[in-house]
């Protein structure tokens, strides 16, 4: 496996303290793989596979291969997995969720891209397709995907822009893995083309999500808008949800700022070309940061002077949140081909092994 030059970014994170961050994030595996979001707590797929980027970005392939593997050990026979899990192998919630269950085709490319392991992304490969399949056996005739459904009930009537705007990502780089192991799947990368297609010219198409700062920035994060366009809307979205010196407001009516989403703001700042913007956004996120490297979700900046600024959810230090810190500065510094998982145009007249990038 090719060992990766790891991110370094002077002034705001040294490969040292994404190191402690990567640190946080792998004492919280469990010996099945799993990676919840806190000691205890939950883990989503969506999440999971996050975290396991991370991993890869600073040079801990076996670990996150191990959370892969996870996910294929409790894949359900459909190609679907359940929304969130428990440490003891429980469900939270049963809900099967598009965009959830589509990531692992972003995640198992970029763990590609990191380690060039042909032969645990061909073992992987079943499960990525089987998941893919399942997501798109729930389009509308739109092309855009349901956002979820029961696990025996009828999918939901409605289709989310950030799950869609991800799903399209992760067909793209589900299709690069086909074309990787010999099973080539060009209708994904059509597919994701009529998502694309309706996010630039139907955005009424989606349930209205406008409170939500990831329904602003996603569909410039994973692609679907590109250029003018997307330079755009980020300009456009930038006083609703952006505290300046603070980051990103998760929603626009609270004051509060989370480092997860002011993480992904950045990289949809690099994916426009503004990297001092990404990097002005990450560096807001130092707040959030523990002595141990661990980052607190959110913090709630009261509008009244007087009132003390709190962690909310209390305390929380979430695994996702410490992943998205990582890829932030990843994608910034530009150490290594990953880094431009969500920076750069997919190039699929090329999508086998020399691919640098989607």
């Amino acid at each position: 496996m090719t060992t990766l030059p790891l991110p370094h970014l002077p002034g705001i994170l040294t490969t040292a303290d994404l190191a402690r961050t990567a640190d946080s994030i792998q004492a919280l595996q469990l010996p099945n793989g799993m990676i919840p979001w806190y000691p205890g707590g939950h883990c989503d797929p969506w999440n999971h596979v996050e975290t396991a980027m991370a991993l890869d970005i600073m040079g801990r392939p076996d670990a996150a291969l191990r959370a892969y593997q996870w996910l294929a050990d409790i894949q359900r026979a459909d190609g679907s997995w359940h929304n969130y899990y428990m440490p003891d192998g429980s469900l939270e919630d049963a809900k099967l969720d598009s965009n959830v269950i589509a990531y692992i085709g972003t995640g198992l490319w970029h763990h590609w891209l990191c380690t060039r392991d042909t032969k645990g992304v061909a073992e992987l490969w079943p499960t990525v397709k089987a998941a893919l399949e399942w997501v798109l056996d729930h389009r509308r005739t739109d092309g855009t995907v349901l956002w979820a459904r029961e696990v025996d009930g009828c999918p939901w009537d409605y289709a989310l822009l950030t799950g869609s705007s991800s799903i399209r990502h992760a067909l793209h780089c589900g299709a690069a893995l086909g074309a990787l192991v010999g099973d080539p799947q060009p209708e994904w990368n059509r597919a994701a083309d009529v998502i694309d297609q309706v996010i630039n010219t139907n955005l009424g198409a989606f349930e209205p999500k406008e409170r939500w700062a990831m329904d602003w920035y996603y569909p410039v994060l994973t692609g679907a808008m590109t250029g003018a366009r997307a330079k755009a809307r980020l300009a456009e979205g930038w006083d609703r949800f952006v505290m300046d010196d603070r980051g990103v407001r998760c929603v626009n009516d609270e004051q509060w700022v989370t480092a997860a989403e002011t993480s992904e703001c950045a990289i949809a700042h690099c994916a426009v070309g503004d990297r001092e913007t990404a990097r002005e956004l990450l560096l807001w996120t130092m707040p959030h940061r523990c002595i141990d490297g661990a980052y607190f979700t959110g913090i709630v900046y009261p509008v009244e002077p007087h009132k003390t600024i709190v962690n909310f959810p209390a305390n929380e230090r979430s695994a996702y949140t410490a992943a998205a810190i990582i890829l932030a500065a990843d994608a910034i510094a530009m150490p290594s081909a990953a880094s431009s998982i969500f920076t750069a145009t997919v190039k699929r007249k090329n999508a086998h092994i020399n691919i640098p990038v989607i």
